[in-house]
């Protein structure tokens, strides 16, 4: 299960929460296991988890019958299922040899609601929850179902619950971990993948199609590309072009797949041929920034503290005015999880949050530099999740 239930019930207590309902795509999936589709490729469908106090309720989805197929296919953890809105469908002779389709059909006889607010009150309704505190994961509420729930409910007292939420994914169980280290060494072999072919005259979108084509060929599918030569390299968010490469280029590598619903954010950085003294020197005070991160990582230290030691490590390495607004992230469903590793953050590391620990820089119309490794904090420190170091890499 990738839901860390413990810390749900324990963050569910601490305030003071009857209920929690999550709507945004990435907590409907972290709390059911059930991947909406609509949900992750536009804005506006609709689809709930609730989940009660001990002794309340049954965990329960709110979900279109447009996406029962999904819940059918995928068996959540959640078995107990409500339906809004209708989809016709005929059902064939071959049902009885079909277990998904059974599943599917008997999901669709479940009494039907007219749109997933009334949905959701029957569902509140059903744990006696026409009164006291639920958390609604306000991110992924429509306004006007958030008006037309509390009109609705107007004895119920709803409290914003995304940063609940965010918190509670921030601490990986050991499904997730292994996820995330999947994904994380797949992006690697994808970025090797991408090199074997790198020589001159090779563009940004011929390596970027050889990577994802490893990255799918692994069993993950494409996200971030991230792929820059030369000056394009400089570009924060470099999208692949017919920019041919030239020898004695930097190649930045800041890239990803999706793995079972998890995400990795890595870089890397290449020269096609010998490297240039000063993007050498450059990107050995970046990756030095990292490697101090890996060594003074531990739970309970804050994550100012961290942002503030890196930046010290690759000033005083070679970059002495090196600025920045982040050293790096949480990962998880969401390439951007809980913590942020920035000096105006007031998190603290735990145990068992994957962190993404970065220190790109960039030089317009010169080159883009950086070094980004993810790894787990473990009680006696940080646990890498991945096979390469952040050296250079020379193609020869």
């Amino acid at each position: 299960m990738l839901l860390n239930e413990p810390r749900l019930l324990e963050h569910i207590a601490d305030a003071d929460l009857d209920a929690v309902v999550a709507a945004a795509p990435e907590n409907v999936t972290y709390m059911s296991g059930f991947w909406a589709l609509p949900q992750w490729i536009r804005r506006g469908p609709q689809t709930y988890v609730v989940w009660h106090a001990p002794g309340t309720g049954r965990p329960e989805i709110v979900a279109s019958t447009s996406t029962l197929d999904l819940v059918a296919d995928q068996q959540p953890w959640i078995p107990k299922v409500r339906r809004y809105g209708d989809f016709p469908v005929d059902v064939g002779d071959g049902i009885a040899d079909d277990p998904v389709g059974r599943r599917h059909a008997e999901l669709r006889n479940l009494p039907g609601y007219a749109d997933p607010v009334l949905a959701l009150v029957a569902s509140l309704g059903d744990g006696d929850l026409v009164r006291g505190r639920v958390g609604i994961d306000e991110a992924g509420f429509l306004p006007a179902d958030m008006q037309a729930l509390r009109a609705c409910l107007p004895d119920v007292t709803f409290v914003p619950a995304s940063a609940l939420l965010r918190s509670v994914r921030a601490v990986k169980t050991s499904e997730e971990i292994e996820r995330l280290g999947c994904v994380a060494r797949i992006a690697e072999r994808s970025i090797q993948a991408s090199l074997a072919i790198a020589s001159e005259g090779v563009s940004e979108l011929d390596l970027a199609c050889a990577f994802h084509k490893q990255t799918i060929a692994d069993g993950a599918l494409p996200v971030l590309g991230c792929i820059g030569f030369g000056e394009r390299s400089a570009l924060m968010n470099v999208q692949p072009s017919t920019r041919k490469l030239r020898a004695g280029e930097v190649i930045r590598f800041d890239v990803g797949g999706r793995f079972r619903h998890y995400r990795a954010d890595i870089a890397r950085i290449a020269c096609l041929g010998d490297p240039p003294a000063e993007a050498l020197r450059l990107h050995r005070a970046l990756q030095r920034g990292v490697e101090h991160a890996c060594g003074i990582i531990r739970p309970g230290m804050a994550a100012a503290k961290l942002f503030e030691e890196v930046m010290a490590v690759v000033r005083r390495e070679g970059i002495a005015h090196y600025q920045r607004d982040h050293v790096g992230h949480g990962i998880g469903l969401d390439g951007y999880d809980a913590p942020s590793l920035s000096s105006s953050s007031l998190e603290r590391l735990e145990e068992g949050m994957v962190l993404c620990v970065e220190t790109p820089y960039y030089q317009i119309g010169r080159w883009g530099l950086q070094v980004e490794d993810m790894l787990v904090v473990r009680r006696d420190g940080a646990e890498r999740l991945m096979d390469t170091t952040g050296d250079l890499m020379v193609v020869s």
